[in-house]
């Protein structure tokens, strides 16, 4: 039996994965960008935007359903973007999907926003290869939280990403290393009317009204940390 119910929480993951594929590019943007905002409203949140500052990329992920008994998976859908640090531009996007598998004690379902700050040119040379695995080849801490800019978990800002994730408003510590992330072809075809290779999606400067309110949004909080 209880295999029985770890398979069928495992199946909930799988196919919540695939009702999320059904998604419109320009819905999953929308999502992405109502995290971002309600991550960047949090009291907490200082190190977060103080980190986006110097980022090289990012990857945000609204909704990653976690379930399990004992044996775990986990699936999500999310959007990629590149930054160069010198001039501020942004370039993208590129769609993504995770999954990954998780052993340990729990239980149930959860949904969980995500994002990653990516923190280093290696980073997004990583994900411009197509497929990634957290913790494997590509190093990634939980991000340093707090109302200090200056508090110091790892001051140096070594590792490759750093994760943000929220549960039901407030910052949680949910690990997501093991996980892969790999190019969402299907999303990917339907934005940019065409196949493309990661690494040309990411070349190209982000522009037009669909990616304009995650822009913005993006550009509003590291402006906020910069005056």
């Amino acid at each position: 039996m209880r295999k029985v119910l770890c398979l069928a929480l495992i199946l909930v993951v799988l196919t919540s994965g695939w009702a999320a594929a059904a998604q419109l590019p320009g819905e999953l943007l929308e999502e992405a960008v109502a995290v971002l905002k309600e991550m960047a409203q949090q009291p907490d949140a200082a190190q977060l935007k103080s980190v986006l500052r110097n980022a090289h990329g990012i990857a945000i992920f609204p909704s990653v359903i976690k379930a399990g008994l004992g044996i775990g998976g986990r699936y999500g859908e999310g959007v990629v973007l590149k930054r160069d640090v010198e001039t501020g531009k942004w370039y993208g996007p590129y769609f993504v999907e995770m999954k990954g598998l998780s052993y340990g004690l729990q239980a149930g379902i959860q949904s969980i926003s995500l994002v990653l700050v990516v923190n280093t040119e290696e980073g997004i040379k990583s994900l411009q290869e197509g497929r990634i695995t957290l913790g494997g080849n590509i190093s990634m801490a939980a991000g340093p939280v707090g109302r200090s800019a200056e508090a110091s978990t790892d001051i140096q800002l070594k590792a490759a990403m750093y994760s943000y994730s929220m549960s039901r408003g407030v910052f949680a510590g949910a690990s997501f290393e093991g996980s892969t992330i790999s190019n969402n072809a299907s999303a990917n075809r339907i934005y940019w009317d065409g196949d493309m290779t990661p690494r040309q999606m990411l070349n190209q400067e982000a522009k037009g009204d669909k990616i304009q309110g995650l822009l913005g949004e993006l550009n509003r909080i590291i402006d906020e940390v910069q005056e």
